[in-house]
């Protein structure tokens, strides 16, 4: 399996605390306050509400969606919906993409940020990551949306993973997706900081929501999950005031980093920059009970997510100060 951020079991056995700080997943650290649940949802088969999706629809603003577990079941079960196919996946980026890509007959290749106007001409499929994970590169709604027609006029596909797109909602391009051979992928853990329900959406052509639906089988997401959900895709005062929190953290941390010599770029949620000593600075923060995100492979580099509390901030600034002057 690849590795991937929250994984604190691995940071307390390696060093042996028990006070981390998480800044390694870039979720939202102040998560939606889940509401009290039915009591027959632990009980009855949790077939899909309507509600939901209406909800979801609503707050995305796509004709169609469909619910599913976490956006990685989608990730991990769209390459099977396809004959082999030649496919391009942005890079650096999530490294499930391409990890599931590789397999079910399909010729996969990494594709750079800026050559990928290069890969929709050559590839029958292109998979970017929009805004970037880990980097925040955006690339705008109206260059997809040329790819997307490009793709679709030869029977192709442009997949876009807009995992991290809820601080930014008007560059989304779900709002499209009722057209052939464009899929979007939405989560609810990032900026709802819900990743424990493991719930996403994916937007696209009916035609494509049938087959994945029926790839994925029935009761694919839980009673509770689903009431939580809908609780929070509906709460449009705490997302309203939660993106204004959210954009005042992300500026706070990259000012942060800037004042000890970073310079990093990112989203509300998270910030990255290409750390010429990656491994040193991860070692330096775990040590101190801080838990970053080590990249070492398609991109070097450290991606840091927003600390919890007032008592995290100060840490992490400690930390900062001590590694800028040792």
């Amino acid at each position: 399996m690849l590795e991937h951020g929250g994984n604190l079991r691995d940071a307390a056995q390696r060093f042996g605390r028990d006070d981390w700080i998480d800044l390694s997943t870039g979720i939202n650290p102040r998560w939606y306050p889940a509401p009290q649940v039915a009591g027959n949802a632990w009980h009855r088969l949790p077939e899909p509400d309507p509600a939901l999706t209406a909800a979801a629809l609503a707050f995305y603003g796509a004709p169609h969606m469909l619910p599913v577990a976490g956006t990685q079941a989608a990730i991990q079960a769209l390459p099977r919906l396809r004959a082999p196919s030649r496919v391009a996946v942005s890079a650096p980026s999530y490294a499930e993409h391409a990890h599931h890509w590789a397999g079910h007959g399909h010729t996969m290749t990494l594709t750079p940020y800026a050559e990928l106007d290069d890969a929709v001409a050559q590839n029958d499929v292109v998979v970017i990551v929009n805004p970037n994970n880990p980097t925040g590169a955006v690339v705008p709604a109206a260059q997809l949306l040329q790819w997307a027609d490009q793709l679709a006029a030869r029977g192709g596909w442009l997949v876009v993973d807009e995992a991290f797109g809820d601080t930014a909602q008007e560059n989304s391009v779900a709002s499209h997706t009722g057209h052939h051979g464009l899929i979007v992928l939405r989560s609810v853990g990032k900026f709802f900081g819900l990743a424990g329900i493991r719930l996403g959406f994916v937007a696209a052509h009916t035609d494509l929501l049938r087959g994945l639906s029926e790839l994925l089988g029935p009761w694919t997401i839980s009673g509770p999950a689903q009431q939580v959900a809908l609780a929070a895709l509906s709460d449009h005062a705490w997302q309203a005031t939660t993106r204004d929190e959210l954009r005042i953290s992300g500026e706070r941390l990259q000012t942060l980093l800037a004042s000890h010599g970073i310079q990093s770029k990112g989203t509300p949620l998270f910030q990255w920059w290409a750390e010429p000593q990656p491994e040193a600075f991860w070692q330096h923060m775990a040590e101190r009970g801080i838990w970053v995100r080590l990249f070492t492979q398609a991109a070097r580099g450290i991606r840091l997510g927003l600390p919890p509390d007032e008592a995290s901030w100060q840490r992490l600034h400690l930390a900062l100060t001590e590694w800028t002057t040792q």
